[in-house]
């Protein structure tokens, strides 16, 4: 276990700025904290925010991390512990006052991560509205959770490392990714229960890949990009598939230039009640 107090107080020490700020009746807090970047070792590093706006970034800067946070300081604290190979930033309760309705939904956090460091990266969102740009980081393993949020995620630049697996499991929400192929992985599964997700495939994928897409109750728009090679494979019941730009070939629906293309993703598909739509983007 690492020694909270003592974490928290080096990560003021670095980058201390916190003063209140007080408006209608709510006690708030701003805080930015940050750690320089002393080496490029690898780094686990877990992320989790529940209720308010999040936004996420690679940093320019010679830094691990640093984050700027808006709470209220009667019914949550930061809690950032870093050692060794492991970064844990989030909030946990004060105990001074439970939060609800509007005082629980009016807080940020706005994260920086190191450019370049080798990481394994868990993101856990809450009741969040999330704009998250993974360009520019060195995954080598991603999760990202959701509960009843709004995401929007971008991987504007290819990854810098090998990124063999990643998971995303999506509640109640409405998600959207962008150029999944930066991501660079081999392997990508996505679960989502109630919502909307649309998932655009452009992006460079590095080598053939499998995507595997459960979705329970919603809408799910695949944009693909031309010139990508496509083929799903779908299970579904009561749901509406327009297949737009593909051909069926005994259990599975392939894109026109499946054997030609320099890429290929294919599709595992498990629907129950709700609509698909594959895009077509140039």
């Amino acid at each position: 276990m690492f020694d909270r107090s003592t974490t928290l107080l080096a990560a003021l020490v670095v980058a201390g700025v916190a003063w209140p700020v007080h408006a209608d009746g709510q006690s708030w807090r701003e805080a930015t904290m940050s750690h320089r970047l002393e080496s490029s070792e690898p780094v686990r590093a877990q992320i989790s925010y529940g209720a308010g706006t999040f936004g996420l970034r690679a940093t320019e800067e010679p830094l691990l991390y640093r984050v700027s946070l808006r709470y209220d300081e009667d019914a949550y604290e930061p809690l950032i512990e870093y050692s060794g190979d492991r970064l844990e930033i989030g909030m946990e309760g004060s105990g001074r006052r439970f939060p609800f309705g509007r005082r629980s939904s009016g807080g940020s956090m706005d994260l920086e991560l190191a450019r370049g460091v080798p990481m394994d990266l868990d993101l856990h969102f809450g009741a969040v509205k999330a704009d998250v740009d993974l360009g520019g980081l060195a995954l080598t393993s991603l999760e990202l959770s959701t509960g009843a949020s709004e995401s929007r995620i971008d991987v504007s630049e290819p990854n810098t490392s090998v990124l063999r697996r990643a998971v995303f499991e999506i509640g109640a929400a409405d998600f959207t990714m962008r150029r999944l192929g930066n991501l660079g992985a081999e392997r990508i599964e996505l679960k989502a229960g109630v919502g909307h997700v649309d998932l655009s495939l452009d992006g460079r994928w590095r080598a053939d890949a499998r995507l595997s897409i459960e979705m329970g109750l919603g809408a799910l728009d695949l944009r693909v990009p031309e010139g990508l090679g496509i083929r799903i494979r779908k299970d579904s019941f009561l749901t509406s598939f327009d297949p737009e730009g593909l051909v069926k070939r005994g259990d599975s629906y392939y894109s026109l230039d499946w054997e030609e293309a320099d890429r290929k993703v294919t599709i595992d598909l498990n629907a129950a009640f709700g609509s698909v739509q594959v895009l077509w983007i140039r």
